[in-house]
């Protein structure tokens, strides 16, 4: 078993809480079900991922751990998610909205297709719309629950990243936002993480940089990269009661990145 029983019971911040999380096979995803599972929460693995997502599930507590087959472009599949969630576990406190794709790697936009510019926001933005539709359809008789979604930093400081991945994550900070004020009336919260460049395999291979390049990224903020564990611990904040009263907020965890002008800075460098 995972790290899931470390923690004493009055230590963990997810205690009594079910999670689905989508694109948690993987990636920041598996970061954030291991740490929610470590919290205390029972977790849905929710990915088209089948084999990683059951040895996610068995790395974790496999008593309070499942793992469900999802699309997220597929509203049956997402709302079997959500009822497998609720069948399993009797409620769903948070729905965490992970799933996501950065398309092809391609800068100009003469170059892009409208099959991957649809794509992308398929993928990105209807997946979240989904997610959020179908979380709210058995939060809203609870009147609480905690809705999460991985945004990006692109959404802030363009010109890093491809057209459909910047527009569709733009439009989920005002999907967030406007969700978070209808949702609000209900007591359920409505928030989204928006992380800067994290330095995996994936994607450094997507922006085609090596050790000594993906060193240099991180301009702002010196001596620390954003790992995946860091943007879990900024999920664990959003799915806690340590945020109760945070709603249609936009965290941005970039160091500093997107307030930084790197070309007019009067500070030593």
């Amino acid at each position: 078993m995972g790290s899931f029983s470390v923690l004493p019971p009055e230590a963990r911040r997810l205690e009594g809480k079910v999670a689905l999380i989508t694109g948690s096979a993987s990636g920041i995803g598996a970061s954030i079900a291991r740490l929610f599972s470590k919290h205390g929460a029972k977790v849905v693995i929710a990915d088209m991922q089948d084999e990683l997502g059951h040895s996610i599930g068995k790395e974790l507590n496999p008593q309070s751990t499942t793992f469900v087959h999802c699309d997220v472009t597929k509203e049956t599949d997402v709302k079997n998610a959500v009822n497998h969630a609720v069948s399993m576990y009797g409620k769903l406190d948070i729905m965490y909205n992970n799933a996501g794709i950065a398309g092809e790697a391609k800068f100009n936009i003469l170059e892009n297709t409208q099959a991957d510019f649809e794509q992308g926001v398929k993928v990105n933005l209807v997946g979240v719309f989904l997610g959020i539709k179908h979380a709210a359809r058995v939060m809203i008789p609870n009147r609480k629950g905690s809705i999460i979604t991985t945004a990006s930093a692109a959404s802030i400081v363009v010109g890093g990243a491809p057209h459909a991945y910047a527009s569709s994550k733009h439009a989920v900070h005002g999907l967030t936002k406007n969700t978070a004020v209808e949702l609000g009336h209900f007591g359920i919260r409505v928030n989204c993480v928006s992380p800067y460049i994290v330095a995996t395999p994936l994607a450094m291979k997507f922006f085609k940089m090596d050790d000594d390049e993906a060193s240099h990224i991180y301009s702002n903020l010196k001596g620390e990269v954003l790992k995946p564990e860091d943007v879990a611990e900024a999920a664990l904040f959003l799915a806690s009661d340590d945020s109760k009263y945070v709603s249609g907020h936009i965290l941005l965890i970039d160091g500093g990145f997107s307030i930084h002008n790197a070309g007019f800075c009067m500070f030593p460098q």
